[in-house]
């Protein structure tokens, strides 16, 4: 079911959506987070920030993606974005990636990092359409299957901000 005329709204996780979540990551990833890890980022990790992305208009609402990062000192991690693979490629991950960076600037992030599977075209795609670029490649980090991932960075944050709203955070 395509939801491109629906309104997708991206608001914090709560725990209530966590049965979904779990879901969408088992879909997404060979080795998803555990539901301790996501409770953990919800209740004890102060650096933590995990949005959901939801469609808004129907009932009940539809929560099918969710993006997590952590913030430290100036920098934002992108720890793990995922979309449910019926609701890909109509631009939600990207809505989820602009709102968690949108949210590191207005808490003075100055650098967005990630990891991103070398093999992962489209995400890497997503990265470079809003200026990461590749900085480097870690071995083996995926430990599923040992593949590379690429470390991709995004400098100058507040820079990326005004460009993309047309003046000053």
């Amino acid at each position: 079911m395509s939801h491109q005329t629906a309104e997708i709204l991206i608001r914090k996780m709560s725990f209530d959506d966590l049965p979904v979540v779990l879901q969408i990551d088992r879909l997404s990833f060979p080795m998803p987070w555990p539901e301790r890890s996501y409770r953990y980022e919800l209740t004890k990790n102060p650096a933590s920030n995990l949005l959901v992305a939801e469609v808004d208009g129907i009932i009940p609402k539809e929560v099918i993606g969710f993006v997590g990062c952590w913030l430290i000192a100036d920098e934002v991690h992108v720890s793990t974005l995922a979309v449910h693979p019926h609701h890909r490629r109509q631009g939600i991950g990207e809505k989820l990636l602009l709102a968690v960076l949108d949210w590191a600037v207005s808490q003075g992030a100055q650098i967005a990092t990630l990891e991103v599977r070398v093999s992962n075209q489209s995400a890497i795609d997503l990265y470079k359409k809003q200026g990461f670029i590749i900085e480097g490649k870690k071995a083996g980090y995926y430990r599923d299957n040992n593949e590379d991932a690429y470390q991709m960075i995004l400098q100058g944050l507040s820079s990326w901000y005004s460009e993309r709203h047309g003046g000053d955070r």
